[in-house]
């Protein structure tokens, strides 16, 4: 959407833009927004929630969609954007059969697709950002999307040239030292006493202990996938893992035996139905997995050498 809007006032600076409240929207108003201008200024007219539509809205746009080829004002651009849900389906087909471009966006879940949103953002505004700092934005802030962009774009804004894990880490130090992700990490790298003080910080600030498990089963995850992977020639797309995932993962495989992996694997599986209430304590329960799993990766260690 901002980039429509941004082609829009570059092809004309004196683009007029009208943002239309779907849930308020009475019968009609569409009629007078898509109307020429009487100076003949271009206009665009912009939906942001249309799942939210009144009926007067729905049945204006089916009206104005099979209309407009033949009477649309090409001064004028309306643009939908519909954030999921049934309500609308009927428009969204319409849409669809008119020939008007559509796009598609799939939610954004995975860490690789994230990594992979935050990549292209920079890319976008024709600058770099390092894998370690596309790593630590995600583990930082990629609970919200929103949030991840808007960090972007402030990091954009804010930095000149390569934006680095230093850069990230100034400016949301603090958000990461709260995350799951730093305990996972500091267990995975054996750091009994880091992964401690960052699981009790992490608790303290208000992080669940669901979302620490969490964090901890898909960083001992990912490290069995890539060591089950072995000396096969596997992408990353094949182990579903971001480029960054998989080589901070074989980097930190040098600690871990088979025997260590199972053993974490198992303790982060007795955590998780603990932390969903198998267990009266659930700080207790995390504590007790983190110790585990930094044990099992010093031991893991000894086996290798």
């Amino acid at each position: 959407m901002a980039r429509l809007l941004a082609q829009a006032r570059a092809k004309d600076p004196t683009t007029e833009v009208i943002r239309v409240e779907a849930a308020t929207y009475e019968a009609h108003q569409l009629d007078t927004l898509v109307s020429p201008s009487l100076f003949g200024e271009p206009r665009l007219v912009l939906v942001p929630a249309l799942e939210q539509m009144t009926d007067a809205l729905l049945t204006d746009l089916l009206a104005y969609v099979d209309s407009a080829a033949a009477s649309a004002d090409p001064e004028v651009s309306v643009v939908l954007r519909h954030n999921g849900g049934q309500r609308g389906r009927r428009l969204l087909e319409a849409v669809g059969a008119s020939g008007y471009p559509v796009v598609s966006c799939p939610p954004v879940k995975s860490p690789r697709d994230k990594s992979a949103l935050v990549s292209a953002d920079v890319a976008r505004a024709g600058r770099r950002i390092e894998p370690e700092a596309v790593g630590a934005l995600v583990d930082a802030l990629g609970s919200d999307l929103r949030e991840l962009c808007s960090a972007v774009d402030q990091l954009l804004a804010d930095t000149q040239g390569t934006i680095s894990a230093e850069h990230v880490s100034t400016y949301y130090a603090g958000r990461i030292e709260a995350t799951g992700f730093t305990v996972a990490d500091a267990a995975a790298a054996g750091s009994t006493s880091a992964a401690i003080t960052a699981l009790r910080h992490a608790v303290a600030t208000g992080t669940d202990p669901v979302v620490v498990v969490a964090a901890l089963a898909t960083k001992v995850r990912q490290l069995a996938r890539v060591a089950a992977s072995g000396g096969r020639r596997m992408t990353p797309a094949d182990l579903g893992m971001a480029p960054w995932q998989v080589d901070r993962a074989r980097r930190e495989l040098s600690g871990w035996s088979d025997d260590a992996l199972a053993t974490a694997i198992v303790a982060v599986a007795k955590a998780d139905a603990e932390v969903k209430g198998g267990s009266r304590d659930a700080v207790y329960a995390v504590e007790r997995a983190v110790l585990t799993v930094c044990r099992a990766r010093s031991r893991g260690t000894t086996a290798r050498r």
